[in-house]
């Protein structure tokens, strides 16, 4: 595959806050007397606003509380756990291997732009990417491809060109949508069989080489 930019999705993939965001979940599904029984309910990559429609058909949940108030919550409890968040072991020396060889790098989140900066102020990835889009950009989010389309507009480089990484099946829907390539971060078994649409998958970033690469 000749690449010109690689675009990261944010959360599971950049950072490793998995479990911090269904710790921040089931704070909140508690609150409303639901157990969830699972250390991820979520659905990834889609949005926390968007995770509690589903949250609540799932659950039969009865609350006078908003969307809106119950996505905020939620990302007021992960906020609350910043401080235990790292980045995924493996990105730092992957990216700098990239801009070595002349590789662009955006970040393209259906997570919303305050809590970016957060992550950002927090782990200094500034110097990371070369651009950043996140939901207030875009009409519609993961599985759709508007995230990446714009952030290879952003670049200007041609979708073909582009490589996505991603951790959940709706990123790797987007990035088929937006006709591009697509690799999927897996954490264990499970996750490794939900990206099965994936391009490759793979659990380091360090499996990814240059000849892996070629390959796609």
């Amino acid at each position: 595959m000749n690449i010109s930019a690689v675009i990261f999705d944010l959360d599971g993939t950049v950072l490793d806050n998995e479990d911090e965001y269904g710790n921040a979940f089931n704070q909140v599904l508690k609150s409303l007397g639901v157990d969830s029984k699972t250390d991820y309910p979520q659905v990834g990559s889609i949005g926390v606003h968007e995770n509690w429609p589903i949250l609540i058909a799932k659950y039969n949940i009865k609350t006078n509380k908003t969307i809106e108030r119950l996505a905020r919550t939620t990302q007021d409890n992960y906020l609350q756990e910043l401080d235990q968040i790292t980045l995924k072991p493996g990105i730092e020396e992957f990216i700098k291997s990239l801009k070595a060889g002349g590789i662009q790098t955006a970040l393209a989140t259906s997570n919303n732009w305050f809590i970016v900066q957060e992550d950002f102020d927090r782990l200094k990835l500034d110097h990371y990417f070369d651009c950043v889009v996140t939901a207030e950009e875009v009409l519609e989010k993961k599985p759709a491809p508007d995230l990446f389309l714009k952030a290879a507009e952003k670049l200007s480089v041609e979708p073909k060109k582009c490589l996505v990484m991603e951790d959940a099946p709706a990123g790797v829907k987007a990035a088929h949508a937006a006709g591009m390539k697509v690799i999927g971060l897996a954490r264990n078994d499970e996750t490794e069989d939900n990206l099965i649409e994936a391009d490759l998958v793979v659990r380091n970033y360090d499996e990814i080489t240059p000849e892996v690469l070629a390959k796609l």
